[in-house]
């Protein structure tokens, strides 16, 4: 005789496991951490910074 499986909670941890999958081909695809962001828009606001202090005045 085989093992008693409660089949809703085999449903459930393989949904869980699909979610799971899908989540990190999502991230790979469209995701940068906020880390990075952060450190782009410093880096950003830091060359902005460099270009308007070198404006000359008129």
């Amino acid at each position: 005789m085989g093992e008693i499986v409660n089949l809703n909670k085999v449903r459930k941890a393989r949904t869980k496991q699909e979610a799971e999958a899908s989540a990190v081909a999502n991230r790979a695809k469209h995701g940068r951490t906020k880390a990075e962001k952060a450190n782009d828009a410093r880096d950003e606001a830091r060359r902005k910074a460099l270009l308007d202090g070198a404006k000359r005045e008129e």
